[in-house]
């Protein structure tokens, strides 16, 4: 019972708990049915993108260029549907935008594994170069003719419920798709070798190696992963705006990491855990809709991630301080 309540997981539940009655106690409107259900449906997309971030950095890697890939892979899939018609099923569209997401975090993947570039410098460059790519030949065309399954997808709700003055509420279904992602996920790090193998190589790389890990295959799989996680994400993202932007998610890389990083994992590589990026996702968003509940600028929401970051950095790199201090005194 100890060990559980000094985990960081157990700690981040005491403060969200704690952060959402200290926010209800202020505006009991924190605790509609529908409130709750927005808090969800909003954590859908932060959330599979730090699921997706979490696998890169536990394996010692850093990837900033999801949120253009997410875009990209969401634009791409909406012309295709619009030239062939192939929207009329909203598993196609998902299949078709994460094979796009897919392709590009293996792109990736290949200047960071066999030219030995930062993962940094890579992400950063792919990025740069896609939001420019669809800047010169898209410009700011947005499409507003969505496949009639995606407008589908974006009014399907479970638990519905006709409040008194009328308005429909429910949850979500792509919440589902969170709650199954993080599923695998927690079962890929902590019951396969290749969740091994991700530990290993952000724990030690060399020491992997020469246990056996093939580096190459590791490396490949999480950034093509977190691409197919962005291309899922875009098709979410478009289907609930009711278009697609190419130049929607923009700025989201910092939010995402900040939820990982709150959930525990290290910059660093070697550590982390599903629940901790779960309970960090769902700290950022509750943080978020208070701001929007007491009538602040959004701005005040990024002057918070960046405490946020600063603060979740200290503690990590204070926590690697003890336990190097511990094992010398032992």
């Amino acid at each position: 019972m100890r060990k559980l309540i000094l985990t960081h997981e157990f700690v981040l539940f005491v403060l969200v708990v704690l952060l959402c009655v200290a926010i209800g106690i202020k505006n009991p409107a924190f605790w509609s049915l529908g409130n709750v259900f927005d808090l969800l449906k909003s954590s859908v997309t932060l959330g599979l993108l730090a699921l997706g971030v979490l696998v890169i950095l536990i394996s010692g890697d850093i990837d900033i260029s999801f949120p253009a890939i997410a875009a990209f892979s969401m634009y791409v899939t909406c012309l295709i549907a619009q030239a062939t018609g192939l929207g009329d099923h909203i598993a196609i569209l998902f299949g078709m935008a994460a094979a796009t997401g897919g392709l590009l975090g293996a792109f990736n993947a290949v200047f960071i594994h066999f030219f030995r570039l930062p993962a940094l410098i890579v992400t950063l460059g792919t990025a740069s170069l896609i939001r420019g790519g669809l800047l010169a030949f898209v410009g700011t065309r947005i499409i507003t003719d969505l496949p009639e399954s995606m407008v589908a997808f974006s009014r399907a709700q479970l638990f519905r419920q006709q409040l008194p003055g009328g308005e429909t509420i429910g949850l979500a279904v792509s919440i589902f798709i969170l709650v199954g992602v993080a599923l695998l996920v927690q079962f890929l790090l902590n019951h396969t070798l290749l969740g091994r193998g991700i530990y290993a190589l952000g724990g030690a790389p060399e020491a992997a190696r020469r246990v056996g890990f093939n580096i190459r295959r590791i490396r490949f799989f999480i950034f093509a992963l977190v691409g197919c996680l962005a291309g899922v994400v875009g098709i979410i993202h478009a289907s609930n705006m009711r278009n697609a932007n190419p130049f929607d998610l923009s700025g989201l890389e910092l939010t995402v990491i900040a939820a990982v990083v709150v959930g525990g994992a290290d910059i660093t590589g070697g550590k982390g855990t599903v629940i901790g990026t779960i309970l960090g996702t769902l700290l950022l968003v509750i943080i978020g809709n208070s701001l929007i509940l007491m009538g602040l600028p959004t701005e005040w929401h990024k002057v918070a991630v960046g405490a946020i970051i600063i603060v979740s950095a200290g503690m990590a790199a204070w926590r690697r301080r003890m336990g190097r201090n511990s094992g010398r005194r032992k």
